[in-house]
């Protein structure tokens, strides 16, 4: 989180200490823009020749010179210290010699490095103890800070929509954008809400969703775009809540105490909401046997409406329960759509209006996961439509949206497809087999390609490069070795099984 540089313990702030009366020396257009505001870690004093075994980076070091005799080279003195990391160099006048060498004000110049003077009377202890009091005040004040925080978080909780409202207040405490997304990996708090890019809120919508699918309980740091984030996760491993997004790219102990305490608030909102949504899915689980009993009416006095008529049912067994409830849930608070969701042991059962049936989609890639779909019917066989449903998931092996439709076809072929079919159908294409197997041609995959098409000549000629005439000769040629008039459907069908029963 950033500070203003006067409330931080800086090299500024030290030369404005009037009772040390320092005097620069450097001249400041010489110097990086940065070069007295940098977060100062302490102050030091050595008259070593080399001292840097003993420094830390971020300081300042005092010294009096008197390690400068005709045989040192005090370009290599800076040199060690600028690349030990030191932010400054303060000389004590008047103590072994008079005024400041030369060399040593061209030696920091070159090397961009702060020098000033420290008068006679100004002890290099009362230098390092000014500089401890500015870091014992500013922690003072950043307690004071978490401290006033944490009420203001506290009240912020007691409002109608406590939540909400304590996002906000973690958002101006820290002064940056602070956004909360649900188990579904849906942003639903924002302040302030147009602070971010729309490209990089979506972007990091899908870091959020990664999160919550790995089920990871420790906050990230990461970048879009050149804006940094921290992400926090609300809730225990395998059952994460949410997680809270800070436009920072790093917080200090008292910013992380105030922020864990948000933390800790939205875990115990969301809990309580967790155990609400949890007995709302009992009743839905009890609604759901009357719907499988064909009768919406008590459904429809419970929840005051259902989807409309004509209704899709589908079915999943592997889904992330609460993070869906909470998906479906946004769906209809921010575009009013309709849907009744229910647990069961075939799995969770959702139903939408065939007008929504694409949802289906959005929501198998969204969470990674198996779909099965009934055709669009009434409530009146919504009993039907949930075994349909049932029957197009075991149809699916990977993730997706298997429809009755389309599955079924597929499932009462795979049904007659026993080896004795298999052997007859082999049988029964093996003069045309045989055939392209002595000529190298492929009417096999002519009839499979016509058949696909509709026997449409057009289209599948052009499908296989070819022209409609050369198309309908090898048409003509197939008919001819398998004995079979293929201008009459019932031995389109046959063949169609033929091809989809024997064996590639």
């Amino acid at each position: 989180m950033s500070m203003d540089a006067a409330e931080q313990p800086t090299l500024r702030a030290l030369l404005r200490r009037r009772d040390l009366g320092l005097r620069v020396v450097s001249a400041e257009t010489d110097l990086p823009p940065d070069a007295f505001d940098r977060p100062l870690r302490w102050v030091h004093s050595s008259d070593l020749a080399d001292p840097t075994p003993f420094l830390a980076e971020d300081l300042v070091l005092l010294t009096t010179g008197t390690q400068f005799d005709v045989d040192t080279d005090v370009g290599v003195y800076v040199d060690r210290l600028a690349d030990r990391g030191v932010l400054g160099l303060g000389f004590g006048s008047e103590v072994h010699r008079a005024g400041i060498p030369d060399e040593l004000v061209e030696a920091c110049a070159r090397r961009r490095m702060p020098l000033f003077e420290v008068p006679y009377r100004t002890p290099f202890i009362a230098v390092a103890r000014a500089h401890s009091e500015a870091i014992a005040a500013q922690a003072y004040a950043r307690r004071s800070w978490a401290l006033d925080a944490q009420r203001a978080l506290a009240l912020a909780a007691l409002r109608p929509r406590g939540l909400d409202a304590s996002l906000a207040e973690l958002g101006r405490r820290l002064g940056t954008w602070a956004g909360m997304y649900d188990a579904s990996g849906s942003l639903e708090h924002s302040h302030p809400r147009d602070a971010v890019d729309a490209a990089v809120l979506d972007e990091l919508g899908h870091r959020v969703a990664e999160v919550l699918t790995r089920g990871l309980e420790t906050g990230q740091s990461l970048s879009i775009a050149g804006d940094a984030f921290m992400l926090f996760t609300v809730g225990r491993g395998g059952q994460l809540r949410g997680v809270i997004a800070l436009a920072v790219d790093a917080l200090d102990p008292e910013a992380r105490t105030v922020v864990t305490s948000v933390i800790a608030m939205a875990g115990l909102a969301l809990e309580q909401s967790e155990q609400l949504a949890r007995s709302r899915r009992r009743l839905q689980t009890q609604l759901l046997g009357s719907l499988l009993g064909d009768d919406p009416a008590i459904a429809r006095r419970v929840l005051g409406s259902v989807p409309p008529a004509p209704v899709v049912v589908a079915v999943t067994g592997d889904a992330p329960t609460g993070a869906l409830f909470d998906w479906w849930e946004r769906r209809r608070s921010e575009h009013g759509t309709a849907s009744f969701l229910a647990e069961s042991d075939e799995g969770l059962t959702m139903c939408v209006s065939a007008a929504d049936e694409s949802l289906l989609d959005e929501v198998a890639d969204r969470f990674g996961i198996r779909i099965g779909a009934s055709a669009p019917d009434s409530y009146d066989v919504f009993s039907r439509a949930h075994a349909q449903a049932l029957t197009a998931l075991r149809q699916r092996s990977d993730a997706g949206v298997s429809r009755y439709a389309d599955a079924v076809g597929s499932s009462i072929l795979s049904a007659l497809a026993t080896d004795e079919a298999r052997l007859v159908a082999e049988s029964r294409l093996a003069p045309l087999r045989d055939h392209d197997a002595r000529g190298g041609g492929d009417l096999e995959g002519t009839l499979r390609t016509w058949l696909e098409h509709d026997a449409k000549a057009e289209p599948a000629a052009a499908a296989l490069g070819v022209h409609r005439h050369t198309l309908r000769s090898r048409i003509a040629q197939a008919g001819a070795l398998l004995d079979i008039d293929l201008s009459s459907f019932p031995a389109r069908a046959e063949l169609w099984t033929l091809l989809h029963t024997a064996r590639d």
